[in-house]
């Protein structure tokens, strides 16, 4: 792949930012090539906001950031118009979300009608106010931030927006090497991400996502794709399955994590490594999986079983034989 080098390097430089997550940072690059958003749902205090500092610093490119709270207003997110008096003109001022990558912190801290004002941004790449429709720059992406464990003074996100999402990941906490060697590096004041150049640009980005978009994908892969969304509508231990852009969103990651790995193809285990992240924030269990303390990911594994995975040879997968 013409990349590949570049990939490698971004991979390095994020991973000495943030310390022993090599797994959840090559899924965010892998949501950036695809053109998605992230939601990230962890406790405070584990590098959500230094990986988004990370990945725009090592990118190069704009950041903005959104510190949701109650009286947050919707204006706050998409910008507004402003009365200019010497040419009895309104100009737009934008808002953060203007920005190539944003930030949207503790996003059910807000209202659900400023959560909302996301919803075009998002699913658009473009923001409407007062009736005009402004361009989001490229590549766009959002990382939202909710803490999964408070409740008083949020608002759940509605299913409409967590679709939007193309993946849904958490950090967690290091483990004790991880951590002890963070500690060592905050004393010596030691902040990487401070002091290393960026490895790339936007319009390095945007090719690299135009040649993400490009990987084959064999039609079996894809009918196997369709097979996994479907059964998550059909299984009882679902009360809501995923939707047709859970399709798209798996079939884009699918393409991502092929990408990631130096091919121009995708491989069953590509979809399979991204399945969990990509779909279970997408779907609802019922009531009586909950009662049984049943969670998605244990679902979704015990339906894979009963689903037939393609045998294709090296050559179909490449697209030399279709």
């Amino acid at each position: 792949m013409q990349y590949q080098k570049h990939i490698e390097g971004i991979l390095a430089r994020l991973n000495q930012v943030i310390l022993g997550k090599e797994p959840q940072i090559r899924l965010f690059l892998m949501a950036l090539l695809a053109g998605g958003h992230v939601l990230l749902e962890d406790v405070p205090g584990v590098g959500k906001t230094t990986l988004a500092n990370a990945l725009a610093r090592t990118l190069s490119l704009s950041f903005g950031r959104i510190q949701f709270t109650p009286d947050t207003l919707p204006s706050d997110v998409t910008g507004i118009s402003v009365y200019q008096r010497n040419t009895g003109e309104f100009s737009y001022r934008p808002g953060p979300v203007m920005k190539q990558l944003v930030l949207a912190d503790e996003i059910n801290r807000t209202s659900p009608k400023t959560q909302a004002s996301l919803l075009e941004a998002m699913a658009e790449e473009q923001v409407s106010v007062d009736g005009t429709i402004y361009p989001l720059p490229k590549p766009f992406m959002v990382i939202a931030t909710q803490n999964p464990i408070e409740f008083l003074g949020t608002c759940q996100l509605p299913e409409a927006q967590l679709d939007r999402f193309l993946m849904r990941l958490s950090l967690g906490y290091p483990e004790r090497e991880y951590e002890l060697l963070m500690a060592e590096k905050y004393l010596k004041n030691e902040d990487v991400s401070e002091v290393l150049p960026p490895l790339a640009d936007a319009a390095l980005i945007v090719e690299m996502q135009r040649e993400c978009a490009a990987v084959f994908v064999h039609p079996e892969l894809i009918a196997y794709i369709v097979s996994i969304v479907e059964a998550t509508r059909s299984d009882p231990q679902f009360s809501l399955g995923a939707s047709p852009r859970a399709t798209l969103a798996l079939l884009r990651t699918s393409q991502a994590a092929a990408y990631l790995a130096g091919r121009n193809y995708v491989f069953p285990d590509d979809v399979q490594s991204v399945l969990y992240p990509v779909l279970c924030h997408r779907m609802i269990l019922s009531v009586e999986a909950r009662m049984k303390k049943l969670t998605c990911e244990r679902v979704l594994r015990e339906m894979l079983l009963h689903i037939p995975v393609p045998v294709l040879n090296r050559e179909a997968l490449c697209g030399k034989i279709v």
